[in-house]
């Protein structure tokens, strides 16, 4: 055998050819007719209406608080407007992409056609990839036609394009997470209903039930402790993530970056340049209030390294999520093999069921 034809070989099984089957098999039945398209004007329609309610509101809020200072007003408004719009989607992301996944090999069973698929060519990692990312093209059409309103925070100000493209790489993150827990309680239980259910709860464990965890955790150790809960409680919480993309835009400094910095314990969002040295902030009013202390002899130069070197929350959260997709992907792909090729067998067990190996 040949170079040429082992380099072949090993392209096509790479390529997975069954996963684009598989993968326009379902897109061309989930595209078919005007619900698609229905939807998509009702998510959009939905998130516009929100960014425009949420920019009324902080415009006559603007205008009272930072009336001498229209540049300010402006950029407040803009990142007002981010910020809730990102926290929107992730919700709706939230309940979108683990509904559209949970029905995908369930709905198999129930039609008894999934006995079909396992004898063609195709492999269970083709069937699984494939229903999960034809699944999962629609949500990310929702996020993707969403660009557009969200794109209008320029106008305004206040968030530079690198916080845009963080915030939606959490959306995307989040709808393959979630997404692929619904994929693998479809493939655990025989019923949709039974997958939607379980899948549900599995999400709300992940982001409430882990969340209210390290909460009780925090304020029971109490406000002077050295130690606090381990930060990984809150990995699976995309909003969490979303509230350190909300702290870029406010410059390392404000409300969201507190929050932030409570849970990994870091401070250097609490240095903010003043004219002569940096502000510490204390936590108590605004500086400038009675609420920071200066330090003076420190370059504005300086507090930008710290404000810098502040711990990014967001990348590990993205990359725990990536893991946990993977994880239940992989899950989904062995409750579909027929073989169940890593099975648990107990010591002793044959390969074949009923038998025992001969004693030695």
């Amino acid at each position: 055998m040949t170079g040429t034809t082992l380099r072949r070989r090993l392209v096509r099984r790479l390529a997975m050819p069954g996963i684009t089957a598989i993968g326009v098999k379902e897109l061309r039945g989930r595209m078919r007719g005007k619900r698609a398209f229905v939807s998509v004007t009702v998510y959009v329609v939905i998130v516009a209406g929100f960014a425009w309610m949420i920019g009324r509101i902080l415009e006559e809020s603007a205008r009272n608080q930072f009336a001498f200072d229209p540049t300010y007003q402006s950029a407040s408004i803009g990142r007002g407007i981010f910020i809730a719009l990102m926290l929107l989607q992730t919700l709706m992301i939230s309940v979108l992409a683990p509904s559209s996944t949970a029905g995908t090999i369930s709905s198999e069973r129930e039609k008894q056609t999934l006995d079909l698929l396992a004898v063609t060519p195709i492999s269970s990692v083709a069937i699984v990839v494939g229903k999960l990312l034809s699944a999962l093209t629609w949500v990310f059409v929702l996020i993707l036609a969403s660009i557009p309103v969200t794109a209008l925070v320029f106008v305004y100000g206040g968030v530079a394009p690198d916080d845009v493209v963080r915030g939606y790489v959490m959306l995307f993150v989040t709808a393959i997470a979630f997404g692929a827990i619904g994929t693998f309680f479809s493939a655990l239980v025989r019923r949709s209903g039974a997958a939607t259910g379980l899948t549900f709860v599995a999400v709300l464990i992940a982001t409430v039930g882990l969340s209210f965890i390290w909460i009780f955790l925090r304020v029971t150790a109490g406000p002077l402790a050295q130690t606090r809960p381990p930060e990984a409680l809150l990995y699976l919480n995309p909003f969490v993530a979303q509230a350190d993309v909300a702290c870029g835009t406010e410059g390392n400094t404000g409300g969201w970056c507190a929050i932030i910095d409570d849970i990994t314990g870091s401070t250097s969002g609490s240095f903010q340049p003043v004219q002569g040295g940096v502000m510490l902030d204390t936590g108590g009013p605004a500086p400038g209030q009675g609420g920071g202390i200066a330090v003076p002899g420190v370059d504005v130069a300086v507090a930008d390294v710290l404000s810098a070197q502040r711990d990014r929350y967001w990348p590990r959260s993205a990359l725990t999520l990536l893991l946990l997709a993977v994880a239940f992907t992989a899950g989904a792909v062995q409750l579909v093999t027929p073989t169940r090729r890593w099975r648990p067998r107990l010591p002793g067990m044959s390969r074949r069921p009923g038998s025992r190996r001969p004693a030695a």
